[in-house]
């Protein structure tokens, strides 16, 4: 799929040329549908709360609300991470964005979920609660992939752990109705995104159904849920009843029924289960001849009998998700292939006796939209009730600045694309500059360092599919797997331009990138390869190979190793040049679906010829809804058709198998030796061990060492790079 919403031509060509409407006006019944253009999110008459002006932080405490003259919140915000006014946290963006409209927010961070009480510090609200876990899904925030509990918390005062409960939106959500049980309840953030749907959870090894009805709460938000939130606000200050408002996108609520207006297809008949077609990626976007561009077929078949924009999709029930792995792989598949904006059809599911109604995603956010977003009035510091305690993330990000949003890599392990989607929504080369010159001008202890310019990924900014029309009607999964789309527009120059002028910034010394680059879409653009290595990395690059074998990286979406050499090729030429010692630092994920022991063992001879040993390293967590969970789940690859005879996964289960597949990664540790050895000679490859340079371990084993392999000791803090280059210190000082 092709990206790039940046004006005002670019929206109303995908409104022009796709019935699936893109906002919905439907009554309780959902007896209609009617096209129309969403409107502006900043363009909403505010609410009468505006005279009361804007906050200095969102109040806290009763106290804070009396000295802004209010006598009640309109809507509180119940979050799982400290409350930071800053635009990296999500909580901070929504109550900002609220208050902008004219709402008085409140804000609880972190309550005891043993006390009631504490969900009613700031009383009733007027019109609603909102509820997240937070920045992160919270299971992922507390566990490792061993299902170990981690140390540390990076969104709690002085990483202090255990400050929130495991499946905190249900937690939360269901405090809130026992304290005010006639309140409506919103949910939202990535963990509600994440689990909106029946899905597997890796931590109880069991599917389960949907958040909303576990945390009895009115409504989930999913996604970018700004457009969503607002439409929601301003109807319930209107009047309306929450349980009306059936027809916007991005929401998630339950129906009794479909109704007899709507057009119902059963998803196994779009996507029927059967014989394989020939081994041809199902979402590649290219003619034959690999040459010519061509519009995007879908992989499912469209009704012609029947405007798109009444047809609902029905997906196997929760039930049959339960009892078949094969239905959840099927269920995944079909989920992921209606994730365009463009054309996404409603999804419903049953649940017992009701259905579970899924709206299609939101449409992405204008640029003019994203500007206004990222420079409203944040104070971009912590709640001063934390006083002097630190807040590991925003440390993190204090100095960086946010250009863009979305992914369309298609990772099937990562949870962004599921969150944030395939569009890139980009902010302006003005609105980014101010951002900047706000920080240098205001923000204590800042040296002159920019931390980042990036989002999700650090090259994606302002890239765009070269048709809007093949945009809004692709299903591909991925712009650039199993090669770069030659509908997608690859040029890097607004980006150089904006890294240029930035660094061009009285009183900014250097501009360090900190997300992760795209080295796949790098390479097609030499120049910006030639423009970040000499100007924008001070000795380390993360990139994220995450494997070398072909088994895995075609289960991963991946490009392949080659791509890293031909990056790393320019890397250090444009580096040398510049006069500059300076290191690729790659991430690898053990233990992914489509992995073997030989894969591993080809990865661990990879690191060491080049002169890698990572520190910290990270099996394979099977996050909620990711494809690559399907994988893990039903041992089916839900890229292609999925039946009982399609093709079955290799998935590394087991504590032994993932802590060996981790102990490849860290083959440079005493600790993991006796696991290596013994795997090395039942696999056949005992030549590896021995004392010299060709061998991967040794045949000794130090005094005192072996007795704590890889999964068996206690996690780790968070520490800066997880991967270090034997040839340059651990933390270089930036250039």
């Amino acid at each position: 799929m092709g990206y790039l919403l940046e004006n005002g031509d670019s929206l109303r060509i995908i409104r022009d040329i796709h019935c699936n409407t893109l906002d919905y006006r439907h009554s309780h019944n959902h007896t209609s549908l009617l096209m129309s253009a969403p409107q502006s999110i900043f363009q909403y008459k505010k609410y009468w709360a505006k005279r009361f002006g804007t906050a200095p932080f969102l109040p806290m405490s009763k106290e804070e609300m009396e000295k802004l003259g209010w006598d009640q919140c309109d809507i509180i915000l119940v979050t799982g991470d400290a409350y930071v006014d800053h635009p990296s946290f999500g909580m901070a963006i929504v109550g900002r964005l609220l208050e902008n409209q004219g709402f008085r927010v409140g804000i609880i961070a972190q309550p005891d979920w043993y006390d009631v009480n504490a969900f009613k510090v700031l009383g009733e609200p007027k019109l609603f609660f909102g509820v997240t876990a937070g920045n992160m899904d919270s299971m992922v925030n507390r566990y490792t992939s061993d299902k170990k509990i981690r140390t540390d918390d990076a969104y709690t005062p002085n990483a202090a752990p255990g400050k929130r409960p495991d499946r905190s939106v249900i937690v939360y959500s269901q405090k809130v109705r026992q304290a005010y049980k006639s309140v409506p309840i919103i949910l939202g953030g990535i963990e509600a995104s994440l689990r909106r749907i029946a899905h597997y959870d890796y931590w109880s090894e069991k599917v389960r159904r949907s958040v909303l009805m576990d945390a009895k709460a009115d409504l989930l938000l999913f996604g970018n849920a700004e457009r969503a939130l607002v439409d929601v606000a301003h109807r319930i200050a209107s009047g309306a009843n929450i349980k009306d408002i059936t027809d916007i996108r991005g929401t998630v609520f339950m129906v009794d029924s479909i109704g007899p207006d709507w057009i119902e297809q059963d998803s196994t008949t779009l996507d029927k289960p059967g014989q394989l077609s020939p081994p041809v990626n199902p979402y590649q976007m290219i003619s034959p001849d690999k040459t010519k561009p061509v519009n995007a077929k879908s992989d499912i078949s469209h009704s012609k009998n029947h405007s798109r924009e009444k047809i609902v999709v029905r997906l196997p029930s929760y039930e049959a998700v339960c009892d078949d792995p094969i239905m959840y792989a099927h269920t995944s598949r079909v989920l992921h292939l209606e994730s365009n904006p463009g054309n996404a059809r409603i999804l419903v599911q049953r649940v017992g006796n009701r259905d579970l109604w899924i709206n299609p995603p939101p449409i992405p956010l204008e640029m003019d939209e994203m500007d206004q977003l990222y420079e409203l009035p944040y104070a971009r510091e912590p709640h001063p009730s934390y006083g002097k305690q630190k807040i590991p993330a925003f440390d993190m990000i204090r100095f960086s600045v946010t250009i863009q949003r979305g992914c369309f890599g298609g990772c099937t392990f990562c949870s962004i694309t599921e969150h944030e989607g395939r569009i890139i929504q980009n902010r302006s080369e003005d609105s980014i500059v101010r951002e900047v010159e706000h920080i240098r001008d205001n923000a204590p202890e800042f040296t002159g360092v920019i931390s980042d310019l990036g989002g999700p990924t650090a090259n994606m900014y302002r890239l765009a599919c070269k048709s809007k029309a093949i945009e809004s009607s692709c299903r591909k999964l991925s712009c650039v797997y199993p090669r770069i789309c030659p509908n997608l527009d690859t040029d890097h120059s607004s980006l150089i331009n904006l890294y240029r002028k930035v660094r061009s910034l009285s009183g900014i010394k250097k501009v360090l990138i900190g997300s992760g680059v795209r080295y796949d879409l790098a390479i097609e653009s030499p120049d910006y390869v030639k423009e970040l290595a000499q100007h924008h990395v001070g000795g380390y690059l993360k990139i994220a190979p995450e494997a070398i074998g072909e088994g895995p990286l075609s289960k991963m979406m991946k490009p392949g190793v080659g791509t890293y050499h031909r990056f790393k090729e320019l890397f250090d030429r444009y580096s040398k040049q510049a006069g500059k010692e300076q290191y690729l630092i790659p991430y690898f994920i053990a233990a992914h679906p489509g992995t073997t022991d030989d894969d591993m063992l080809d990865l661990a001879v990879w690191l060491k010829a080049n002169g890698f040993r990572a520190d910290q390293v990270q099996s394979f967590l099977p996050s909620p809804m990711a494809l690559a969970t399907a994988m893990y789940h039903s041992e089916k690859n839900p890229l292609r058709k999925v039946t009982s005879d399609s093709e079955d996964v290799i998935v590394p289960k087991g504590l032994r198998k993932r802590r060996l597949h981790k102990a490849f990664l860290r083959y440079h540790d005493p600790e993991n030796w006796p696991l290596l050895r013994d795997a090395l000679k039942k696999m056949g490859r005992a030549d590896l061990i021995g004392p010299g340079k060709k061998h991967l371990i040794p045949q000794y084993q130090p005094k005192g060492t072996g007795f704590n392999p890889e999964g068996s000791r206690r996690p780790k803090k968070y520490q800066a790079f997880r991967t270090t280059h034997t040839g340059l210190p651990i933390n270089p000082k930036p250039n």
